[in-house]
């Protein structure tokens, strides 16, 4: 068993989809088809079985090329990655495989998953924490709902005491859904270019393809205009809150709150499963989750800057 580094033409990536479906952690951001269709390419540190072919762990690290060089990057859509191990895995330590992409590229951001915990930057390397929140679906609605702050259960009765209250319907597709994102404030402010909603589209195929992809709305009971939508990724012990958006008038009806009550109330019960809220770094929107009784859970962010080489020579 070793490690390698490979580029990403020389990927098994069946080997890779079967070793990330075994993973003792559950990071489908890893999937090929998510990488396919988030980054394009990757390359990655791998943990080869040398009998077998057999892939025990994976370290996936997007590439893009830039003027001053290569550099690994988050995608967009893409949350968490770093190492994923197996049972079989006899190689654990994340610094094992950053010693492998040691000065192979300009610039370097990768963040983590929540099940891997650094106590402090690795040589060579800035750390940074970050936060999502998640709520664990374990317990049965009851007990979830008496855990929302109070406004919101009383905002929830009055929605249904009006004579037509605002219900939460599945649609075919998110193309509405990702227009009204783009002509809200939320999407300037989000500041995503025409190919990053192009990935946004084929990520979400892929997961209709799957059947992990759940389009929920709530639309104005006359107009039948788009209030609020959210995409939901559903992956074993995991619930996805992936993308989501709401008009102006749809913020203050409260339709958001309404598409996570309908989730939290369909899978309420649920033993081993997280709903991950997939944000928290922003004050209004960490307040926002933490009002459904989720807790802020860190995961950390990996940075590393080299100089490039004219500046090095420069400097003598």
């Amino acid at each position: 068993m070793s490690l390698r580094y490979l580029p990403h033409a020389q990927l098994d990536l069946s080997a890779w989809d079967t070793c990330v479906a075994a993973a003792t952690e559950p990071v489908p951001y890893a999937y090929s088809w998510w990488l396919a269709a988030t980054a394009g390419r990757w390359d990655a540190v791998v943990e080869i079985d040398e009998t077998s072919g057999a892939y025990l762990s994976v370290f996936p690290l997007p590439i893009k090329r830039r003027p001053w060089g290569r550099e690994v990057y988050q995608p967009p859509f893409t949350q968490q990655l770093g190492l994923l191990t197996t049972a079989g895995s006899r190689q654990r330590n994340v610094l094992d495989y950053l010693t492998l992409i040691k000065g192979r590229f300009a610039r370097f951001y990768l963040q983590l998953h929540t099940g891997q915990e650094l106590a402090s930057a690795p040589a060579g390397f800035q750390l940074k924490e970050r936060y999502t929140y998640q709520l664990s679906l374990a317990p049965h609605y009851p007990a979830l709902l008496a855990g929302f702050e109070a406004d919101y259960r009383r905002r929830l009765r009055r929605n249904q005491e009006q004579p037509q209250p605002l219900a939460v319907t599945s649609a075919a597709a998110a193309d509405e859904l990702i227009t009204l994102f783009q002509t809200e404030a939320t999407g300037a402010a989000a500041g995503l270019k025409p190919q990053e909603y192009e990935r946004l589209k084929k990520l979400l195929g892929a997961l209709k393809t799957r059947g992990l992809g759940q389009v929920l709305e709530v639309r104005a009971p006359q107009s039948g205009a788009l209030l609020a939508g959210a995409v939901f990724v559903t992956h074993p012990h995991r619930l996805i809150y992936l993308f989501a958006a709401a008009s102006a008038a749809g913020r203050q009806a409260g339709a958001p709150l309404l598409l996570l009550n309908y989730i939290i109330q369909h899978h309420a019960g649920t033993r081993g499963l997280l709903l991950d809220f997939e944000g928290g770094m922003i004050p209004s929107i960490a307040r926002f989750f933490a009002n459904f009784g989720a807790a802020a859970v860190p995961y950390a962010a990996l940075t590393q800057t080299r100089n490039p080489w004219y500046l090095s020579w420069l400097m003598r």
